[in-house]
């Protein structure tokens, strides 16, 4: 996987540019070609546009929890990369946390730490603890920059190795189209879809978060089941390329006792 990211990102672009990114906690190496203010820029632009078309709830019981639980999982992303000297990778984050008001069984985190919840995802989330696993999972696709790693592979397949710095001022459109396509941004709710590599790094980082976050890490196995009960012959978007049930709940019995032994130091 290095000898592959290293190749990709000489394609790409020179190698002043290049960069491949080592995931904090699985150690799986990545092509992430763009600089990653310019994505937080780019996501930040986007959030708002959502939120301008998406009005946050506000003073309810669910947006409290929304904001306690979210807090509660950003002090413990920053307790964990502390631990393993990665802190630097929290830089320039501006953690929000909102839900709003959708049907929709779904929630996101965009890099720079801005998350929202969908309302239609409360009820499966029955409380603090599945609440902290869907937070936790979300805000994993962004401490992995999978965005990130998504992006570059449109770059190079589509943008014949152009920087997305290049891109976003020669082609603009073309940039803000690869952005869209790589976090999912559609044209009334914003919806990721990641790989399911992502879906399960994702799995695993959010347990730990919500481990050293004081939730109870055995309810990551009571919240998919949930899910998977509720998927029937059409998933909800949240499942759309997760990994098999079978194989999630064996994953997260697997990585459970490093939780448990996580949120004990």
């Amino acid at each position: 996987m290095k000898k592959l990211c290293i190749v990709l990102s000489f394609m790409a672009v020179s190698s002043a540019m290049s960069s491949c990114f080592k995931n904090p906690v699985t150690g799986r190496s990545s092509v992430n070609l763009v600089d990653e203010n310019a994505v937080r820029q780019q996501a930040s632009a986007s959030y708002t546009g959502f939120l301008s078309t998406n009005k946050a709830i506000t003073g309810t019981a669910d947006a409290a929890m929304v904001s306690r639980v979210g807090n509660k999982m950003a002090e413990a992303v920053k307790k964990y990369l502390q631990r393993i000297g990665k802190a630097d990778l929290l830089s320039g984050y501006q953690w929000e946390f909102n839900l709003v008001n959708s049907n929709e069984v779904n929630a996101f985190c965009m890099p720079g730490g801005k998350v929202v919840v969908y309302s239609g995802i409360m009820p499966l989330a029955g409380g603090e603890n599945g609440l902290a696993v869907i937070m936790g999972h979300e805000i994993a696709h962004a401490i992995a920059r999978h965005g990130n790693e998504r992006m570059s592979q449109q770059l190079i397949a589509e943008a014949g190795g152009a920087t997305f710095a290049a891109l976003l001022s020669q082609k603009p459109q073309q940039a803000q189209d690869i952005f869209n396509t790589a976090y999912g941004v559609g044209s009334t709710l914003t919806v990721l879809k990641y790989s399911r590599t992502h879906e399960s790094e994702a799995d695993e980082m959010g347990l730990y978060f919500m481990a050293i976050a004081g939730y109870n890490p055995e309810e990551a196995i009571s919240f998919w089941q949930r899910m998977a009960a509720k998927g029937g012959q059409k998933p909800p978007q949240f499942l759309s390329t997760h990994p098999s049930d079978e194989t999630r709940i064996s994953q997260l019995k697997g990585w459970m006792p490093k939780a448990k032994a996580l949120a004990t130091q």
